[in-house]
């Protein structure tokens, strides 16, 4: 554009001054020039992140132009948000604060400057503003309030100088600011707060109340320990906090995070919601320091539910954390909200207008905020752990995320449409690490749930989790995965202790891993007393997993305690009837325990509800100890007829002729069951009750002491 040519648009104008630049000049005029200049250099990194142009400094001044009063509201609220966490570690002569007015009219472009009414006012509201303080004009209010998730609160009648028309105009309530009114302050200030994704009475009370109950230097010190748009390393706060100067016990330092709302107008969507809240808590879930809750256990609630003691209580947790994910286009949105369930005091909230390609910087932001405001000790790797952006490519991210909604969902066909998206992200970005370990993970698992042999699948997984720690050695779920390979396909059990310990020192609130390390490792080398107390662990960290309690019942009946098994599997089929793996598990505990008449129709039910041929031999089995040889001859039959079609595990076979007496063809697909590596149902040989009847036979011990050497065997059970 020359300059001549004249421009009118409709623009949002800011107009930023710096308090007491002036008076300080005067008295030390270097240290007023590199205030200045360190000024410039902050605003000036933040302008660019919400589309704000830079028209011209005036001394101390910044004129900025943007698209839209939303883009310059979200500009100065970071502004001020900087400045206030870098004023907090300075002494008072060197602090840096600034006033900010925001306009949206009519402006014009001419000769590389902007001139009209909506510079004129933008310039005119900003001393109203005062330290540390934003004013806006009425025109900016409406267009942002139902935006922006922030209060509002109306000024008393002023004339502007030179401005002809009269204008109500508004200051933003910062939520870390120490002066905020109690809420029985407000009745003279109008207020208007964006609450689509949250109850209005909560989102009312986030301001008043947590200042009130916690302290405004407690707010302050984990507030500003942050910034919208990266994770600060190494906060340096040391404030004398409201409530206590030690550290909360720590029950005080557990947390859920539920399921996210999914405001996207396009509900397919949901995925997107559930992974942003699944990444929060895989950051989260890093720290030592805390206990975290597994979103199988958080995904049986609803978004922003009404009886959150209720939830606390049930989960084991003092925090909830509630959130929702609008995404549109480059887009998203994210609100959140921490809650202290046990008190219902609202400890932090905050709402991020990113562009999508911005998402793990808010993912990594909302989890340190977290951190620290249940001031959880961090550790220089887990504050690199919480920060890394695995990908670059945000196409590659979601279709990571559909890998994960699908690969939760636990079904044959849900876990190859994972590894299919999961394969479609690797395509975009070779080098996204995350993706690998979701195809290994996802690869393992499809064997136990009919969905392919373990010859076939185990070594895909293997490739797949090599391929991801190559990327990155720092990736607890791909160590988890390779861990329980070492186990399942190779017995390499020394092998996979060591994996699971380091998955385990990488993501301590992993119930996954717990459980794995637990089931196919633990289990099958006999330390099963440490098998009970580590699937005791993973039930904490993910109390209402239908897998996870069935597996604790499982660790009972390793170790002997039989009445303790049937009581937990009791339970977890309280839980859900219709999960089957719970079901024949509390079948072998009952015959294990001489009750045959509800043993025998626990089997049935499960047989009902399923073609795994586990339940099914289970079952032959029984019906051949018990003179129903028959029986047992149709489901074996049945069994046969299964493995010309699919993959149909040869154990199953095996219990049936077990019940038979046939030791010789029982030892036979045992043996089949070894060439094709199914670790699942093989692994734990010498602690399985049901082939008690095949030990001493000497085919049947060298085949165990492929899969367990003997002098191995129940080593170390009280090993770290």
């Amino acid at each position: 554009m020359s300059s001549d040519t004249e421009q009118r648009k409709l623009a949002a104008i800011m107009f930023t001054d710096m308090v007491g630049y002036a008076a300080l000049a005067q008295r030390d005029d270097k240290l007023a020039l590199e205030l200045l200049e360190e000024h410039r250099q902050l605003l000036r990194e933040i302008f660019p992140r919400f589309n704000g142009t830079e028209i011209k400094t005036i001394g101390d001044a910044f004129l900025i132009e943007f698209n839209s009063a939303l883009e310059a509201a979200q500009c100065a609220i970071e502004i001020q948000r900087t400045l206030a966490k870098r004023n907090h570690d300075v002494t008072a002569e060197r602090r840096i604060e600034l006033k900010i007015g925001l306009h949206i009219g009519d402006v014009v472009h001419r000769g590389g400057d902007v001139y009209g009414d909506g510079v004129n006012i933008a310039s005119r509201i900003e001393p109203l503003a005062g330290a540390g303080g934003i004013c806006v004009s009425m025109d900016v209010e409406r267009q942002i309030r139902n935006a922006l998730e922030a209060r509002f609160e109306k000024l008393a009648p002023t004339e502007l100088k030179n401005i002809s028309v009269a204008m109500d105009l508004f200051r933003i309530v910062l939520p870390w600011e120490q002066g905020a009114k109690a809420e029985g302050g407000m009745k003279d200030a109008e207020t208007s707060v964006s609450g689509r994704s949250f109850s209005a009475s909560r989102l009312a009370s986030v301001g008043a109340i947590v200042l009130a109950a916690v302290g405004a230097g407690w707010w302050l010190a984990h507030q500003l320990g942050r910034t919208t748009e990266q994770v600060v390393s190494s906060p340096s706060v040391s404030i004398s906090r409201a409530t206590s100067s030690t550290a909360p016990p720590a029950d005080q330092k557990s947390i859920a995070v539920l399921p996210f709302d999914n405001l996207s107008h396009d509900q397919d969507n949901a995925y997107f919601a559930e992974g942003v809240q699944d990444e929060i808590l895989t950051r989260l879930a890093k720290v030592a320091d805390l206990k975290v809750i597994s979103r199988t256990s958080t995904q049986h609630f609803k978004s922003s539910p009404d009886n959150l003691p209720q939830i606390a209580k049930q989960l084991g947790v003092a925090n909830i954390l509630e959130g929702s994910v609008q995404k549109s286009s480059g887009q998203v949105r994210v609100n959140v909200q921490l809650i202290n369930a046990l008190t219902d005091a609202h400890l932090w909230a905050d709402t991020y207008d990113r562009k999508l390609t911005d998402i793990f910087a808010v993912e990594s932001d909302i989890a340190k905020t977290i951190a620290d405001t249940l001031q959880a000790k961090l550790s220089g790797s887990e504050r690199t752990a919480m920060s890394k952006k695995p990908t670059a490519n945000p196409e590659a991210y979601e279709l990571y995320l559909k890998g994960k909604f699908f690969w939760n969902k636990r079904t044959a066909a849900d876990l190859q449409r994972a590894i299919d998206y999961f394969n479609q992200a690797i395509a975009k970005d070779p080098n996204y690490a995350l993706a690998y370990a979701g195809l290994a993970q996802a690869w393992k698992l499809l064997p136990a749930f009919n969905g392919g042999a373990p010859q076939d699948c185990f070594p895909q997984a293997e490739s797949a989790a090599r391929k991801a720690l190559a990327l990155d050695d720092t990736l607890s779920d791909a160590h988890a995965a390779l861990a329980s390979l070492k186990g399942l396909n190779g017995f390499d059990y020394a092998g996979a202790i060591i994996e699971y310990e380091r998955a385990l020192q990488l993501n301590p609130n992993d119930a996954t891993a717990h459980q794995w390390f637990a089931n196919d490792t633990l289990a099958n080398i006999g330390q099963n007393e440490r098998e009970v107390a580590v699937m005791k662990r993973a039930v904490e960290l993910d109390p209402l997993s239908l897998i996870i309690n069935s597996n604790l019942g499982v660790a009972y009946i390793h170790a002997g305690r039989l009445d303790e098994a049937i009581a937990q599997l009791r339970k977890t089929v309280e839980l859900d009837g219709t999960f089957y793996y719970a079901r024949y598990n509390l079948a072998q505990a009952l015959e294990l325990k001489g009750l045959i008449p509800e043993a025998t129709a626990e089997y049935q039910k499960t047989m009902s509800m399923t073609e795994d041929p586990v339940p099914l031999g289970m079952l032959g089995r029984l019906y051949a100890l018990h003179g129903q040889k028959d029986e047992a001859l149709k489901i074996l039959q049945r069994l046969r007829q299964n493995r010309e079609e699919r993959y149909t595990a040869a154990y199953g076979l095996a219990l049936i002729y077990v019940g038979l007496g046939d030791r010789n063809e029982a030892l036979n697909w045992l043996e089949q069951g070894y060439r094709e590596h199914d670790g699942f149902n093989i692994g734990p040989i010498r602690v399985d009750p049901l082939l008690a009847p095949l030990h001493g036979d000497p085919r049947f011990e060298a085949l165990a002491e492929k899969i367990v050497p003997a002098r191995e065997f129940g080593k170390a059970v009280t090993q770290k």
